[in-house]
């Protein structure tokens, strides 16, 4: 487990100086921080310095800070059946320990740097396993015909292809030529 010292002008970095080591103590925020890089999978994520939204509550525990929050962010990304342009919002829940020191803490546990925790990597993760793997523009997208990539939206419900097993190909001819000459009589 690495501690690496944290810059106090992060946008993701807050401080706790206020909530001293008290137990009990608590206090709420409501920032609004630009979205960092790349919190996407797939088709669709966060654009980065998109406006996240955030609520949290900051509260002293016996063995460090404890960080509940709910996070509003936009997404923007393409549908996985059209590949149209979507956007839409994302809302997830977290709750992060932060430990005042590692000898508390686990192998994946974060901990305070001195009095600065980063929030980035809490949210990050929260808002990546809240990411739909195949994004739709609309749940009854019909997505792309797969003979000629027309949007199946745009095309109709009479939108088709003429197949012809190739092994009857040379017959094609005389079935057309025969149907025209019964229709006649």
């Amino acid at each position: 487990m690495k501690v690496h010292t944290l810059d106090p002008r992060a946008p993701w970095v807050i401080s706790t100086h206020d909530l001293g080591r008290r137990p009990g103590s608590m206090r709420t925020m409501k920032p609004v921080l630009p979205a960092p890089a790349d919190v996407a999978v797939g088709l669709i994520g966060v654009p980065k310095d998109a406006d996240v939204e955030l609520d949290l509550r900051l509260e002293a525990v016996m063995e460090g800070v404890l960080v509940t929050g709910t996070a509003l962010a936009p997404l923007t990304g393409e549908c996985s059946r059209c590949l149209e342009p979507l956007t839409s919002d994302v809302e997830v829940d977290f709750q992060e320990l932060f430990f005042y020191t590692a000898e508390d803490a686990g192998e994946d546990d974060q901990i305070l740097d001195g009095e600065l925790l980063d929030l980035e990597p809490t949210f990050r993760d929260a808002v990546v396993l809240a990411l739909p793997l195949s994004p739709v523009c609309s749940d009854d997208c019909a997505g792309l015909c797969t003979e000629c990539g027309v949007r199946l939206a745009e095309a109709g419900p009479d939108h088709r292809h003429e197949t012809l097993d190739p092994r009857w190909a040379s017959l094609r001819g005389l079935v057309s030529n025969n149907d025209e000459d019964d229709q006649e009589a």
